[in-house]
């Protein structure tokens, strides 16, 4: 692991080793209720309380809940609370009892344990002082699993997690940091490392090709969008096989253009490119878990501000797909650059099938809240696989209707479309659109994450702030097709 990637996140797994004494701390698990840290009784998993041995060093028991509500989201939120422990107490070594865990009988409770101790030990402290930085905790595997599973499992798990991580990190980046150029630099970087294919398409090429609906969002800011394109081949795969595409929009800042945010909703804009950056983090995921399906994530990144060259309400932009879209708002920006991304993808790709990710509807999330996902989807295949992959990593979805009706509300009046069909129905027309973009025969699925991709409070696993949504999701949907 690199040292960028092992920055961000203090906890090191290993595995036990023969001349290893055991940690002065150690941690045991029980579905039972515990007391917190700081002595109030407390029944929920991650609640937990410090006991002297009397050998000497201490055990920590970490509730798993109540018995009868154990599974491997409770085992997940568990293990961040332990991890979210560690950071406050300073910390340098635990062991973990994995046998205690395993008498839970939970399927998957090593992974979930493991990838919720990391996650809820994430901080994005980078502009902090040194001293507030998290310190380095080393986690030892005991017992439980034999040893080579154990690595196993440490090693999906920290990969993982890896990916989520640089998600939260990248998301967290303000607009002076992270633009659509500094995004495709990352993009770059990052599969230079993996030894990934890289393509970005910038603002000569995108109008040369014709698509004018990105260009357009990005036309308002100084700096230019960016068609970013990666390629993972598959781990074994048929040369030739049909990638799946992800597509992600990233809106590196969103000021709704002159159809303009006011100060209660602009603020927390860095997020609109938590889509895109899903998408980057999902291309590491699968290179380093080396999946065998081949896979092709495509991130429309453009920067949504106000100048007297940006777009206006009113304004006919044509797309790449030769559709002509009447601009209604120029704050429903997200669907225009998606709409030449998924014809970008068709064009040059022949997919097996295509998901995107995108905040895109403020509706999503008045209608879903914060804890689920919605999706809109042209085959019900891909839908119950999605939904199927969601519940098990407990990154869950909602399938909205996709009715001819809703995509005939998207017609425009002097264009053949119109960006946005008003509030009413405000999440499904936004999926409504996107159809009118994507070949009916290829299986399709839209992702609008808008209300789960950052929290306005702390999680079990996932501190105030972006969330990496939709990584482990897509790893269980990717890992699922073989």
């Amino acid at each position: 692991m690199s040292e960028e990637k092992a920055a961000l996140s203090p906890i090191i797994f290993e595995t036990a080793g023969e001349l290893q004494p055991p940690a002065d701390l150690t941690a045991v698990f029980k579905t039972a209720a515990v007391k917190r840290a700081v002595g109030q009784p407390g029944k929920q998993p991650g609640d937990l309380i410090l006991l002297e041995k009397p050998e000497g060093g201490y055990t920590i028991v970490v509730s798993l809940g109540a018995p009868e509500k154990c599974t491997a989201e409770m085992v997940r939120r568990a293990g961040g609370g332990l991890g979210r422990w560690l950071m406050e107490s300073g910390a340098e070594r635990i062991d973990l009892d994995l046998d205690s865990l395993h008498a839970s009988g939970v399927e998957g409770a090593t992974g979930a344990l493991l990838e919720g101790i990391r996650l809820g030990a994430y901080r994005f402290n980078r502009y902090k002082k040194p001293d507030e930085a998290a310190p380095r905790v080393r986690v030892t595997l005991r017992c439980g699993p034999g040893p080579e599973r154990a690595q196993a499992l440490m090693e999906r798990a920290t990969h993982l997690t890896d990916a989520v991580l640089l998600a939260r990190e990248l998301a967290h980046e303000p607009a002076n940091i992270i633009n659509p150029v500094t995004l495709a630099e990352r993009a770059c970087q990052m599969a230079a490392d993996l030894g990934l294919k890289t393509r970005v398409l910038d603002e000569n090429d995108l109008a040369q090709m014709g698509a004018g609906a990105i260009l357009a969002v990005g036309r308002g800011s100084q700096t230019p969008p960016r068609l970013i394109v990666i390629e993972y081949p598959g781990s074994g795969a048929e040369p030739g096989a049909p990638p799946v595409v992800v597509i992600g929009k990233a809106i590196t800042f969103d000021t709704g253009g002159y159809s303009i945010k006011d100060t209660t909703h602009i603020v927390g804009m860095k997020y609109d490119k938590c889509g895109g950056i899903d998408v980057l983090a999902l291309m590491q995921a699968a290179a380093l878990l080396k999946i065998k399906t081949p896979l092709v994530g495509i991130i429309g990144a453009a920067e949504n501000m106000i100048s007297a060259q940006a777009y206006r309400p009113d304004d006919i932009v044509t797309t790449l797909s030769g559709k002509t879209v009447e601009i209604v708002s120029t704050d429903a920006e997200g669907r225009l650059v998606l709409a030449d991304a998924l014809t970008y993808a068709q064009r040059e790709y022949q997919p097996r099938a295509i998901i995107d990710l995108a905040t895109l509807t403020g509706g999503v999330v008045v209608a879903l809240g914060r804890v689920r996902a919605g999706m809109i989807s042209n085959n019900d295949e891909l839908a119950g696989r999605l939904m199927a992959a969601g519940e098990k990593t407990f990154e869950r979805l909602w399938r909205l209707p996709l009715d001819e009706d809703y995509v005939k509300n998207m017609q425009g009046d002097d264009a053949d479309l119109k960006n946005s069909g008003g509030r009413e129905g405000h999440p499904v027309l936004g999926g409504a659109f996107l159809s009118e973009f994507v070949d009916k025969s290829i299986p399709w699925a839209h992702l609008d994450i808008a209300g789960v991709a950052d929290n306005p409070k702390d999680l079990p696993y996932s501190p105030k702030g972006a969330t990496g949504f939709g990584i482990r999701l897509l790893v269980e949907y990717l890992e699922s097709l073989g």
